[in-house]
């Protein structure tokens, strides 16, 4: 099995994801804001309090692929956030025979941080980071830093450095409100 992670920031295994990605990006002089607010993990909202596009926001899923009866594998899916993981994108691009959200607690355990705060970072290797192209179209990234009342906006370009994630497309709209 292949996975892409980011590169393991010199921290204690104790440190939390959010000390973990501090780290990463100071160690590597990364450009980011930290955005304090109202604890929130709904993208719609939270972008509101960042005032950021919610386009340009990282909406990070840990889905489940079945790749055969007894073979599995979990993907960090990271999509905008005016847009919804394309499941059967996700199975397609791993050769799955099912893909579906992981449990929350499968999902808190490989990413590190609960639900809402999922990074847009993989620091776990079976977790495969994928990113939707279309995301990195912005000039930053908004995400909430593995904390509900902590975001940070991250120039894209140094995100793409660090977590040298793969790209394809597995967004799709999502429904109408």
């Amino acid at each position: 099995m292949t996975t892409t992670s980011s590169p393991t920031p010199a921290v204690p295994p104790a440190a939390t994801a959010y000390d973990r990605l501090i780290a990463l990006l100071d160690e590597a002089g990364a450009s980011y804001r930290l955005i304090d607010h109202e604890p929130e993990g709904r993208t719609e909202l939270v972008s509101a309090m960042r005032g950021n596009d919610v386009a340009a926001a990282a909406k990070c899923i840990v889905v489940m692929v079945k790749l055969d009866k007894k073979t599995k594998r979990f993907v960090l899916a990271v999509v905008p956030g005016d847009r919804r993981v394309d499941l059967g994108a996700v199975k397609a691009l791993l050769g799955g025979t099912y893909a579906g959200f992981a449990t929350a607690s499968v999902a808190e355990e490989l990413a590190g941080s609960v639900s809402g705060t999922i990074l847009p970072f993989s620091f776990h290797p079976d977790l495969e980071l994928v990113v939707d192209p279309a995301l990195l179209e912005h000039a930053e990234i908004y995400f909430n830093a593995a904390r509900l009342d902590r975001s940070m906006a991250l120039a894209t370009a140094d995100y793409r450095s660090l977590a040298r994630p793969r790209t394809a497309a597995i967004a799709e709209p999502s429904p109408a409100v």
